[in-house]
């Protein structure tokens, strides 16, 4: 059905003629509560949902769904998918194309172990035969937009020509490059230059990834690769005024800065958004630390607020240090850039040995 025919076209930027920004699917974090409190700072151009788990048994994951269903954001959602059964990700699309979703999302990058031992994520970039067969079975089925996000490689590039062969071949109409491989989880340093061999080499536009820090670096990576824009993920978890921030670079502009006394502000208004009320206070805090580890990135340079939040128990304990490290120090400014050496995921970003 889809075998031959031009590109679609992507959604607007928000600023027409601007480079295109999108926020990162991130499992339990790109929920419909986060990306409503993103968009009060300043929405991205696109979101992209948390993957949808596909395989035999699977059915859309309702939490999912509600993060389409219910987004009053005003912009585009695309559904991601993560699997690599072809019949049940072909169903999956069926089952999403009844949603009102931007286009349809394929996961080659996820560097969880759990995921990548499936054979799924990042673990199918090691079989870039499967892959082929797998865009060409999805292009079949996609009605509109059909993108995809990578990495470069399993344990290495080697496979990143060919995949990319396969992305111009079925046509995907955006690609989305983390430009480390799977092994390299989040310690390595991007490829920058490979992001910008995959803008020469493929005919859709392509978004850069991987530590785009900033609005300044987003300029940076865009002159460095030609990209048609960023995708940014755990450093949007961090400064929610990221993407309007990148508007102002985009457009020559000074990007605004923003003070302690705000970053207090967005830390109460994402801890009540993501409240519900069948879930124990103490799993509460705990979850709001997975964001405030990335947000204590930009507090204070010894790391003094991470410290003292990771060890809170209570929400009342939790309030009291954001009152003492953020709201006693309101006016002074939240770093541009994360403090070096301060490490949001010991586990994940500490340098390897």
């Amino acid at each position: 059905m889809m075998g031959t025919g031009n590109l679609q076209p992507l959604p607007p930027s928000i600023q027409p003629g601007q480079p295109l920004t999108a926020l990162a699917p991130m499992q339990d974090v790109t929920t419909l509560e986060f990306m409503t409190v993103v968009a009060e700072y300043g929405p991205p151009d696109l979101f992209v949902t948390e993957f949808f788990r596909v395989h035999e048994s699977s059915r859309l994951e309702k939490p999912i769904v509600r993060s389409i269903d219910e987004n009053k954001t005003g912009r585009p959602v695309f559904a991601q998918l993560i699997g690599e059964a072809i019949p049940h990700l072909q169903r999956t699309v069926a089952e999403l194309t009844r949603h009102p979703i931007a286009g349809i999302d394929l996961n080659l990058g996820c560097p969880a172990p759990k995921v990548y031992k499936k054979n799924v994520g990042g673990g199918l970039l090691r079989d870039p035969a499967r892959v082929d067969q797998i865009l060409q079975a999805l292009r079949e089925v996609c009605p509109g937009r059909f993108t995809v996000k990578m990495r470069l490689g399993f344990d290495d590039p080697s496979p990143f020509y060919e995949i990319l062969d396969s992305v111009r071949r079925h046509r995907v109409d955006l690609l989305t490059v983390h430009g480390r491989t799977v092994k390299g989880g989040y310690r390595s340093a991007v490829d920058y230059d490979l992001i910008a061999e995959a803008v020469r080499r493929v005919p859709c536009p392509v978004l850069a990834n991987g530590n785009v820090t900033s609005a300044a670096r987003a300029v940076d990576i865009l002159a460095a690769t030609g990209a048609a824009g960023v995708m940014i993920g755990r450093h949007a978890i961090r400064n929610p005024w990221i993407f309007s921030q990148c508007r102002q670079a985009f457009a020559g502009e000074a990007v605004t800065r923003h003070t302690l006394a705000e970053v207090n502000g967005y830390v109460r208004r994402l801890f009540t958004a993501t409240h519900h009320a069948h879930i124990p206070e103490g799993a509460h805090v705990n979850r709001m630390k997975k964001f405030l580890n990335f947000v204590g990135q930009g507090v204070d340079p010894e790391g003094a607020f991470l410290h003292d939040m990771r060890r809170t128990h209570s929400a009342a304990e939790l309030f009291t240090v954001c009152d003492r490290h953020l709201l006693a120090r309101g006016s002074t400014w939240f770093a541009d850039e994360p403090y070096a050496g301060v490490i949001a995921r010991p586990n994940c970003e500490a340098p390897a040995a």
